[in-house]
């Protein structure tokens, strides 16, 4: 008998008689019992109207050709969520892997089409400029330099000045770039001024007056305080220093007050200080406009 631990693989009902098995004859089957144990294929019958039959041992021969896969019996999960829990791996290896963007040939084509477009349109704007470029001379390192003619200039002023403005001669160190009268109608105080550019680039301006006083000093130096002197042209000049570029020097002679204001060194000012002197010792006087005047007679 079939020992009471196996389970049933198959049940088949047989109709008829016979047991090709035992080799009894007349024995009716109605069903036969398949189970597996150790290896081996049982098989008995059931109790039919003769008693139970015993059982046949038949060599196992189901085998697993190796071609089954576990995850065939597991249900296929119904959303993204479920699978992704199902196999946190892979779903980590989704999520890191990085995007690649598929651009269509079409797509691609214009874009290049675009880029290409743009690198035209820059060749071509740039040979339109060039000539105009090539056209323009450039300019020279030493920049525009005025034909100043201080000489005639001040000879011009002197007849409405009422004294000979200077007009030092620093041969081409200092380069003059302006030379004016000015009528003094917003200060009050009419003055003779130069501006000179100095051998270092820098530059020095030169103001003289014959009605100067201290606010318009204050002016022209724009308060700078009082350091010391300094001696140029063999005359002692107030020296106004602020102790970073701006400087300047003043001297009171011959009726008239000298101011020489700008940014050059102390050096550059002393020698268009001395200049200056030797412009004002060589100056003839200036001839003051006579004023007519009636004499009654008795």
């Amino acid at each position: 008998m079939v020992q009471e631990t196996l389970e049933p693989l198959l049940r088949v009902t047989i109709h008829g008689t016979g047991h090709g098995c035992t080799g009894q004859p007349g024995v009716p089957l109605s069903t036969i019992i398949v189970a597996a144990w150790s290896g081996s294929l049982w098989m008995t019958t059931a109790p039919g109207t003769c008693g139970e039959v015993g059982g046949c041992v038949f060599p196992a021969r189901i085998r697993d050709h190796g071609g089954v896969s576990e995850t065939q019996d597991k249900p296929a999960a119904e959303n993204p969520s479920e699978a992704a829990a199902a196999n946190p791996t892979d779903a980590q290896a989704a999520t890191d892997a990085p995007f690649k963007p598929v651009i269509a040939a079409k797509a691609a084509k214009r874009a290049n089409a675009s880029v290409i477009g743009m690198v035209i349109a820059l060749l071509v704007c740039v040979l339109a400029f060039l000539p105009i470029v090539l056209m323009n001379p450039a300019p020279k390192g030493e920049g525009f330099r005025p034909d100043v003619d201080v000489s005639a200039i001040a000879r011009n002023a002197t007849g409405v000045a009422g004294f000979t403005p200077v007009t030092p001669d620093t041969g081409d160190t200092f380069k003059p770039n302006y030379a004016r009268w000015e009528s003094g109608t917003g200060s009050g105080v009419p003055t003779w001024e130069i501006g000179f550019l100095t051998p270092k680039e820098k530059f020095i301006g030169l103001t003289q007056t014959s009605q100067a006083n201290p606010t318009w000093v204050l002016q022209q130096t724009e308060n700078l305080p009082v350091t010391g002197t300094r001696s140029a042209g063999g005359q002692e000049w107030e020296l106004r220093d602020s102790g970073k570029e701006k400087r300047s020097m003043v001297l009171e002679y011959r009726g008239t007050t000298i101011v020489l204001s700008g940014t050059a060194n102390l050096d550059e000012f002393a020698t268009l200080a001395a200049a200056v002197v030797k412009s004002a010792e060589q100056a003839p006087p200036a001839s003051v406009p006579a004023t007519a005047t009636s004499s009654a007679q008795p």
